[in-house]
């Protein structure tokens, strides 16, 4: 995914770094293992490919600082949905909640808070695009968790996954080129990464046997659910799910997964028309939504 973008990437990691260890002592050890290198950094490369679409000029400061700030935020969001989940583990690694306990965790997800809007201070329309961001995480946080166990159909995925996952992108897309221009490109690639993510959940699982897994125990609508419940039965057992139910639910999912692969290819062809359309340099886009297509496999 960070093809490319080595360069900007170290100078990233350097520069989160260094804003860790300038942090307050109360805070630094929580930040340093929430910070730990686990991040893959998607969002990061999708300022940085958006910026090299549409500009000749190199990725500079300005654009690592939104890069961090960006990844600040999504760390945030990390940090309460690990708590929602109860999840103990993010990428073999302790939660930061269940390392430090609630109270720091919350508390120090708010500082970080502090600190993204801190580091883009000087541009207002960064500044805009960061409070934007937090409200629709937000919003679409209490949409998603308000409907749970709601037998919705695609449409609605698409708009819950448009303003959660939709809504990073659209942002980074944003900060990337410093104005509009590649907003619905981001938003398309950040319905893509959900839905992706959706389809390896349930992949997941299915090879582990089931169980365990936070959306479908939350009755959460993902892509394969939306899909899968177009069957009234299903339905049903996505409303009033049993503990034998859940496994048959997963049955269920697991059929539905190559009309979701279909859906995906056909939001990855939107995103690759758009950036055709938009940027004067849209080979490092085409290759984003490429990779990030891959994710389901």
């Amino acid at each position: 995914m960070a093809e490319g973008f080595d360069r900007e990437l170290e100078q990233l990691k350097t520069f989160l770094q260094d804003w860790s260890n300038t942090s307050h002592n109360e805070v630094k050890p929580l930040i340093e293992w929430q910070f730990l290198g686990r991040s893959k950094y998607f969002r990061p490369v999708t300022v940085f490919a958006c910026h090299t679409a549409m500009s000749e000029e190199a990725v500079g400061e300005p654009q690592i600082r939104a890069a961090a700030a960006v990844e600040m935020v999504h760390n945030v969001s990390l940090v309460v949905d690990d708590i929602l989940d109860r999840s103990r583990f993010r990428r073999g690694v302790l939660t930061m909640h269940c390392r430090f306990g609630l109270l720091p965790a919350l508390m120090t997800s708010g500082y970080i808070t502090a600190d993204s809007f801190e580091l883009v201070k000087d541009n207002p329309f960064n500044i805009q695009r960061i409070a934007e961001l937090f409200r629709r995480l937000a919003a679409a946080e209490n949409l998603q968790w308000r409907l749970r166990r709601h037998p919705l159909g695609v449409e609605d995925w698409r708009i819950i996954a448009g303003e959660d996952t939709g809504s990073m992108f659209e942002a980074c897309a944003c900060l990337g080129t410093g104005d509009e221009s590649l907003r619905h490109f981001g938003h398309l690639l950040g319905m893509l990464y959900h839905g992706c993510d959706d389809v390896g959940d349930v992949k997941g699982a299915v090879a582990l046997g089931g169980g365990g897994e936070e959306d479908l125990r939350d009755g959460i609508l993902t892509l394969p659910t939306a899909i899968a419940i177009r069957d009234p039965e299903t339905a049903l057992l996505f409303r009033n799910p049993s503990p034998e139910g859940l496994q048959q639910l997963l049955r269920k999912l697991e059929e539905a997964l190559p009309v979701a692969e279909q859906y995906l290819d056909g939001i990855a062809a939107e995103a690759e028309a758009e950036a055709k359309r938009v940027a004067p340099a849209p080979d490092g886009l085409i290759a984003l939504v490429r990779n990030t297509r891959r994710l389901s496999a």
